[in-house]
């Protein structure tokens, strides 16, 4: 037995997915609406309901798009989270709602029944002509989404495009012709092939991801020659000091961006490399930029650098600290970075919410913001409390006890 039929009997026999009937009688499969197939947008970032996903990135070499070993993304750093991160890339979608797992509710005679006409499939792919078997499939839904599925889980990629073509489904034509460029290692071929992808019929929606990916390879490209040049060169004081782990090409945005903050972040905008650059011509949105950047600030203790990312300056030439993720996201990112105590207090100090502020300070034993916020709310309980987990003779203690002992203080309690 060759190896497609292996492969197609292995699928047959091993899949979880409910199989069909050509009859469709009594399968709840054909009750299910088909999703649209399409990339995942580049400028996806900032999911408000999972604030966590934002302070991931990667960079481990895979390639952009490809979710086909999921949890293989490892941390690009330490800095925040060495938790398996999001692809912020274009990728297709797996299409939702056309299979669901009916197996632990068949009986065995069920099971049985329903492989084998699973596959009839297989023995018409090898005995019918494409345009008959094309033909009967068309008029059999159910089948015709089983059959889809199954060329694509074997990667007979040629009668998938084939089909869609008989079908003239050409948005999914188009989306499976763009998934080709995963198989293509060459960064130069791969950017050519996305070229010609930018003019097939996507929905506005997808071309406009589509002509971002391309963008971003052509990007990656020439950071990726000219920072090879300046690190074999050994002139250059970040490279020098913090060697590239690994190269740039075919990462997703994210990754990208975060590179760029780490070695290129003083650059001037009119630099490929230059992380405005990267911020306005993808038009990735203020948190995500923030965060990234203050990742990548930290990671390298350039807390000047950190300082200044959150500075703004009105037009009377005010300063004021403004944080776009919340500054209780920012201090729990210096923490993880190793940030010095006075650094982290200042950023503790700005956090709003008082027991938000509290529970910081407590956590990173700012003592200093604990004793000021408890003689601020008046509260002598907590500040005795507190009073005994700093050193005995400490300067913390001998402030504490001085505040106690004010009679300026109107305590609460």
């Amino acid at each position: 037995m060759n190896r497609t039929k292996v492969d197609e009997e292995e699928y047959w026999n091993s899949s979880k997915f409910k199989a069909f009937t050509f009859d469709d009688e009594d399968d709840e499969l054909s009750q299910l609406k088909e999703s649209k197939r399409a990339v995942n947008s580049l400028r996806d970032f900032v999911d408000d309901d999972d604030d966590d996903d934002l302070e991931r990135v990667s960079w481990s070499g895979e390639p952009v798009g490809s979710r086909t070993r999921p949890g293989s993304f490892q941390s690009l750093s330490d800095a925040l989270s060495d938790t398996p991160a999001k692809s912020y890339a274009p990728e297709l979608g797996r299409p939702k709602g056309e299979h669901r797992d009916y197996s632990n509710d068949w009986s065995p005679s069920d099971t049985v029944r329903r492989l084998r006409k699973g596959k009839v499939l297989i023995f018409l792919k090898r005995t019918l002509s494409k345009e008959i078997l094309f033909r009967e499939l068309e008029v059999r839904q159910v089948a015709l989404r089983h059959f889809i599925h199954f060329l694509k889980e074997i990667g007979d990629q040629k009668l998938l495009l084939d089909l869609f073509r008989f079908l003239d489904r050409t948005e999914e034509l188009a989306l499976s012709h763009y998934r080709e460029h995963l198989n293509i290692q060459d960064p130069e071929k791969r950017k050519d092939f996305l070229k010609t992808c930018i003019g097939l019929p996507f929905s506005a929606e997808d071309s406009a991801h589509i002509q971002d990916h391309y963008t971003l390879l052509e990007r990656q490209i020439i950071i990726e020659a000219n920072d090879r040049h300046l690190e074999s060169a050994g002139q250059t004081e970040i490279f020098r000091k913090h060697p590239r782990k690994a190269s740039i090409l075919n990462m997703p945005l994210v990754t990208t961006l975060f590179y760029s903050c780490f070695y290129h972040y003083t650059e001037a905008e009119g630099t490929f490399s230059s992380p405005i650059n990267l911020k306005k011509t993808f038009k990735i949105p203020d948190k995500q930029y923030v965060l990234t950047a203050l990742a990548a600030r930290a990671k390298l203790r350039a807390w000047h650098d950190v300082d200044a990312l959150f500075t703004t300056k009105n037009w009377l030439g005010y300063t004021k600290k403004r944080a776009p993720i919340g500054f209780h996201r920012v201090v729990e990112i210096l923490h993880k970075n190793s940030a010095p105590v006075q650094i982290l207090q200042e950023y503790v100090n700005l956090v709003e919410d008082v027991d938000t502020k509290l529970n910081l300070a407590t956590k990173f034993k700012c003592h200093d913001v604990v004793i000021d916020t408890c003689r601020d709310l008046k509260d002598r309980q907590q500040l005795l409390a507190y009073r005994s987990k700093v050193d005995k003779g400490s300067a913390e203690e001998e402030k504490i006890d001085a505040i106690l002992s004010s009679s300026q203080i109107r305590w609460k309690n």
